[in-house]
């Protein structure tokens, strides 16, 4: 049933994605058909993470204006924490994009987090995937940016992007973050604020023992997206991590498949598991009841 759908979100129908995007989102039934039939795709995904306000979505807006000029095709997911009584987007930052919403070459889509704490929808992999088969030139994923948990992107990306300000203060609080050890690049925001070409300095000495880490240079670019700065640097840096082809890479490639495996497998063995009926189960149990003994039938 769904090979005229496929076919037509090839041919760049954008109703029939976001319809397709809606029966991931909620499992409607056969879509693992669909999603069996998708075919390989070249198309980079980009992360792009950071604290909050540090102006991801300004830069997202920005990055998007500069692939448009190049002629490129770009979908965007936006991921935002979900409402606690719906489940449904809570932010309204896209206000930020809406240049962009009816433009032929830009697909756009906010997502909710739906209660994930890495910063990421349960179903991005899937619904990542399905834009590739799209047909669009770079996939850009915007996370929640939720502290020290955001590092979930790096599962999912090609090219991390971390974004940071000046007035983040000690560069310390970025490493503790745990931003180093999944940041491909370093984007230092709202460049044009006090102390920025310090803080700039201060993060790429601290960046340097992570070379052998990343197989390449640890790029720190500044930007003020607002203003559109700096972002044909930033596609440079992005271009320069997506052309290298050496053993490192090629490991990284493998990794992020096998992440992806891991953590489509897991949700699969997790989709029967009912929280409600686990206690109904282990009330049955009673006094004598040992959480260790009860998990072994799930495993």
């Amino acid at each position: 049933m769904w090979e005229q759908q496929l076919e037509d979100i090839k041919a760049g129908n954008v109703k029939t994605l976001a319809r397709c995007i809606s029966f991931i989102e909620n499992k409607k039934e056969g879509y693992e058909a669909l999603l069996q039939q998708l075919p390989p795709s070249p198309a980079p995904l980009i992360g792009i993470t950071g604290p909050p306000g540090a102006g991801k979505s300004t830069l997202v807006d920005a990055l998007i204006g500069t692939l448009v000029q190049q002629q490129k095709r770009v979908a965007v997911l936006c991921v935002d924490p979900s409402s606690p009584f719906n489940l449904g987007a809570l932010l309204g930052d896209r206000i930020r994009m809406s240049e962009w919403y009816n433009h032929p070459n830009v697909f756009i889509r906010s997502l909710a987090t739906r209660g994930s704490l890495g910063g990421l929808h349960p179903h991005i992999i899937e619904i990542s995937d399905l834009l590739k088969a799209a047909g669009f030139d770079y996939i850009i994923v915007e996370t929640v940016g939720v502290g020290q948990s955001e590092i979930e992107i790096a599962g999912l990306a090609d090219v991390t992007v971390v974004v940071v300000v000046p007035e983040a203060g000690d560069e310390i609080q970025t490493m503790k973050a745990g931003l180093m050890e999944i940041a491909d690049i370093f984007v230092v925001n709202k460049a044009d604020r006090p102390g920025a070409d310090r803080f700039v300095k201060n993060l790429a000495l601290m960046l340097a023992p992570a070379f052998h880490q990343h197989g390449h240079d640890l790029a720190v670019i500044k930007t003020v997206a607002s203003q559109r700065t700096g972002l044909e640097e930033l596609l440079k840096a992005i271009e320069n991590i997506l052309s290298k082809s050496n053993q490192i890479q090629r490991e990284r490639r493998l990794h992020l498949l096998a992440e992806k495996a891991y953590q489509l497998i897991q949700q699969k063995r997790m989709e029967n598991v009912d929280k409600e009926k686990l206690k109904v189960e282990i009330e049955k149990e009673g006094a004598g009841f040992n959480v260790y003994r009860f998990i072994e039938k799930y495993s």
